[in-house]
């Protein structure tokens, strides 16, 4: 599982994930993607679990190291949580995990033109369930 190495602030406060994303709504680097519906918080753990559906799919088309896939978000935000029956006060509770806010319309991972198409759609389709809400498999 992935987590960052180091981060500007602690603890973060909520984050929007609500609406139409800002950037990263085009396919740049491959040819097909998965591209978020609704809005939603991903966890680590959940990536994780796409990337071992679509690295199942596609190890075949690796060149060595060159994976034929990318992700384009990150779990960069902490998610804290109190201890249970604990009394109010004494600060904010410690990281439970760490999430990666998704707006609608947002290209969560690419695949190459290296894997054909029937195998790419089928590996896009089953990442998709591993994850919350709706997503939908776009070519480029």
């Amino acid at each position: 599982m992935s987590i960052p190495k180091k981060t500007k602030h602690r603890y973060y406060h909520l984050v929007k994930y609500e609406g139409p994303a800002r950037g990263n709504q085009k396919i740049t680097w491959g040819k097909w993607g998965l591209q978020a519906q609704q809005g939603a918080e991903l966890t680590e753990k959940q990536l994780e679990a796409t990337r071992k559906v679509v690295s199942g799919y596609t190890k075949k088309y690796a060149d060595g190291k060159n994976k034929p896939w990318k992700f384009n978000i990150y779990p960069h935000f902490p998610k804290t949580k109190k201890p249970l029956e604990v009394r109010m006060g004494s600060g904010k509770g410690s990281t439970e995990n760490w999430v990666a806010p998704t707006r609608q319309k947002t290209i969560i991972l690419e695949l190459s033109d290296k894997v054909p198409q029937d195998i790419a759609y089928s590996a896009l389709i089953q990442a998709g369930h591993k994850l919350p809400g709706k997503y939908k498999v776009v070519e480029k």
